[in-house]
């Protein structure tokens, strides 16, 4: 770690959970987001601050001026960009010294997977869809890659972690959610979003995702529900399902 990296993370290196072994882990990470929507936003603002050093960013939209009121990585220049362009710029505009990666496009299972097998530290699905987040539970399951899973709609969010290095013992994204051909969406542009509130789940899957690449203590089994009118944490814990077909024993 040289001066000007000393001097730029030197906030983190006093704290005694990461310290310059932890910060050095960070500058050596690999984060994948899928979808730099309201989550992928503040998540990847603060993993490209704290010196994750490669980001690979996913998404297949443009901006539009519909974003802007909760996308805070986009400004109005950005309109009718594609929005992994404009995410990288911004980004780089915040820390020069990362290499961030996009994909314009919608990955498929294998795709997914080719990725994951390529080094990857850690997963935020971003997402805004039940069919997405089901492929993404799936192949970080089966690629063992620790998978940060965030979601939110109108004044309520969720939050999960799946430290799939530990499969054998934890349960999945379908244990909570199970796959029964689910096919209506909750969506922003249907339902409306108070713009905080992605933020603060945002937010959070960037400190899980931090929290995982130095191994400090993380949610595990663990399933937050945030209530903004209310402004309340509620705690859920969960099992493996047995039935599972995802991460059952009969499926692993």
């Amino acid at each position: 770690m040289n001066d000007k990296e000393l001097e730029r993370y030197g906030r983190h290196i006093l704290l005694p959970e990461v310290d310059y072994e932890g910060q050095q882990k960070l500058l050596n990470a690999h984060v994948v987001i899928v979808g730099v929507g309201g989550l992928g936003s503040p998540a990847a603002l603060y993993l490209a601050s704290s010196g994750i050093k490669k980001l690979t960013i996913c998404d297949f939209d443009k901006v539009d001026l519909s974003n802007l009121q909760r996308q805070i990585i986009y400004n109005e220049e950005n309109l009718n960009e594609k929005k992994v362009i404009a995410a990288k710029n911004n980004l780089l505009k915040i820390n020069s010294n990362i290499d961030i990666q996009t994909i314009d496009q919608k990955l498929n299972e294998f795709e997914l997977e080719e990725l994951l097998n390529n080094g990857v530290d850690v997963l935020l699905d971003c997402s805004d869809n039940f069919h997405t987040r089901y492929i993404i539970n799936k192949v970080s399951f089966k690629t063992s890659t620790p998978l940060v899973s965030g979601s939110a709609i109108r004044m309520q969010g969720q939050l999960c972690v799946f430290d799939f290095r530990f499969k054998e013992k934890i349960g999945c994204y379908e244990c909570i959610f199970p796959n029964n051909n689910v096919d209506e969406e909750l969506r922003c542009a249907d339902h409306g979003i108070l713009a905080p509130v992605v933020g603060i789940i945002g937010t959070m899957q960037a400190l899980e995702a931090i929290k995982l690449i130095l191994n400090i203590n993380n949610m595990q089994s663990k399933f937050l529900l945030f209530d903004g009118n209310q402004n309340e944490w509620k705690v859920i814990k969960y099992h493996k399902d047995k039935e599972c077909k995802i991460c059952s024993a009969s499926s692993i």
